[in-house]
């Protein structure tokens, strides 16, 4: 079964919105793992406005799934705050300073050299890596010569496409989930899966090992609670 990684960011931009701790993102955190979510991801940046660098802090000292730190690893804060905090997984997503969400993956032909580097530096910690790319075969291909342990890939247009028609819109990313087998990576994939849509996207997709999701799923929990919606996410992922 694919593992469910849930996104708490939306829970921290709530709290910051008025300030104060309600909601409390650790406790919002647990209740997830309490719920069945097999991980947990937060996606910390600069300006702090949603998860806090302070927040990861607590995270790691009270979850016991897997934590997965996604962000920026040109920042120094950041690799800081993933040495010192050694999650299972750090996921290294392109993003620019003031970026409102994440919209592209890495060039890794491009980026090759200095992405060796930084995956280095993480698996000397004992870090799982995952690079986030494009379902470009190519990308995939030159990922898995940085030395990482995984790739996720960049659903969006999936998401968009989804709809209109489905067998058009995964097609790109069954190739490059070939690659990625074909290569020796791990594979994840992220951004604007819901529940409408990553049904197909799991039975479609060979290797999927997990995904991470946390807009849709956190909106969802507004309409549905938080435990009936993660019960639905984890359903849509068994095949």
């Amino acid at each position: 079964m694919t593992k469910l990684s849930v996104n708490i960011n939306k829970i921290a931009t709530i709290r910051n919105s008025r300030g104060g701790n309600t909601p409390n993102v650790l406790a919002a955190a647990l209740a997830c793992e309490r719920f069945g979510a097999q991980g947990i991801t937060v996606h910390p940046r600069p300006d702090e406005r949603h998860i806090r660098y302070q927040d990861v802090y607590d995270l790691k000292a009270e979850i016991s799934t897997e934590f997965n730190i996604e962000g920026n690893c040109q920042e120094q804060k950041f690799i800081d705050l993933v040495i010192a905090n050694k999650p299972t997984q750090v996921t290294l997503v392109p993003d620019s300073l003031n970026q409102i969400t994440s919209n592209h993956g890495w060039d890794t032909i491009k980026n090759r050299e200095y992405l060796k580097d930084m995956v280095k530096l993480f698996q000397d910690q004992g870090i799982r890596v995952s690079i986030f790319v494009e379902p470009n075969e190519e990308m995939v291909e030159a990922a898995a010569e940085t030395g990482t342990d995984r790739v996720e890939l960049y659903t969006e247009d999936y998401a968009i496409q989804h709809g209109f028609d489905p067998q058009k819109a995964i097609a790109p990313y069954y190739k490059a989930a070939k690659k990625a087998q074909e290569v020796g990576l791990g594979l994840n994939a992220g951004h604007d899966l819901d529940l409408n849509n990553l049904k197909y996207f799991n039975e479609h997709i060979p290797n999927l090992l997990e995904v991470s999701i946390g807009h849709a799923l956190i909106s969802d929990a507004l309409y549905l609670g938080l435990e009936e919606t993660i019960k639905r996410y984890l359903a849509a992922l068994k095949v």
